[in-house]
């Protein structure tokens, strides 16, 4: 069974790599149960390389490491336009780190700013630490944008700790709230709602760089 150190604080992220690796022989640990209280300074200008550093970071403190780094874009704001949320995602527009519920106040001002409704996608970057080696993966940015979704102003009532904007985000077809779908899926292994394609390829690539095996 190996043990692996997931490096982040947000419950959501550690949920989701437990989620994807549960039919693998690992057992998880997190930066609270080794008393880790120092972060590293991101410094990347993509999703991928913020999760290199981190997973560099933290392989000071563990032999397997997992991390990840998302960025946040509106296809109606230009990539230099201060608005666009980027990889600043909790600190916008140079703003002090904000909290899940001030987070929600915010994107819902500036979506209603933009006309109530965006167009809007992740870059999500992965990084894995194992015996002394980097390994890191980030989806196509084209791949990606076909999976956006809308974020609106007005805000589900359900909230998904640690995916604050899951409360503004709603399905291009179904028109329905990630949280409201996560929330009705809570007992099922895996509550984020991801497309099949790319989590089988995050698992492969999750599995290979970690030596994982089957349980």
């Amino acid at each position: 069974m190996k043990k692996i150190l997931i490096g982040t604080t947000n419950p959501s992220k550690i949920q989701r790599f437990i989620q994807l690796l549960s039919g693998y022989a690992a057992e998880f640990c997190t930066l609270k149960d080794l008393n880790i209280t120092k972060e590293p300074e991101e410094r990347g200008h993509t999703p991928r390389e913020n999760a290199v550093l981190k997973a560099r970071f933290y392989g000071q403190y563990f032999d397997s490491v997992i991390c990840n780094d998302s960025g946040l874009y509106f296809d109606e704001l230009a990539p230099g336009d201060p608005r666009q949320p980027g990889l600043n995602i909790r600190t916008p527009n140079g703003l002090p780190r904000l909290d899940d519920e001030e987070m929600i106040n915010y994107y819902s001002e500036l979506i209603h700013s933009l006309g109530g409704k965006v167009l809007a996608y992740y870059l999500d970057g992965i990084a894995v630490y194992h015996k002394g080696k980097i390994y890191s993966y980030m989806e196509n940015t084209s791949i990606t944008r076909e999976n956006a979704f809308y974020m609106i102003d007005r805000p589900s009532p359900g909230r998904q700790p640690g995916w604050p904007l899951d409360s503004l985000s709603i399905y291009r077809d179904s028109l329905t709230y990630f949280v409201d779908e996560e929330n009705e899926n809570s007992d099922e292994d895996d509550t984020e709602i991801i497309p099949e394609d790319y989590k089988k390829r995050l698992v492969d690539f999750l599995a290979e760089s970690l030596s994982l095996s089957l349980s």
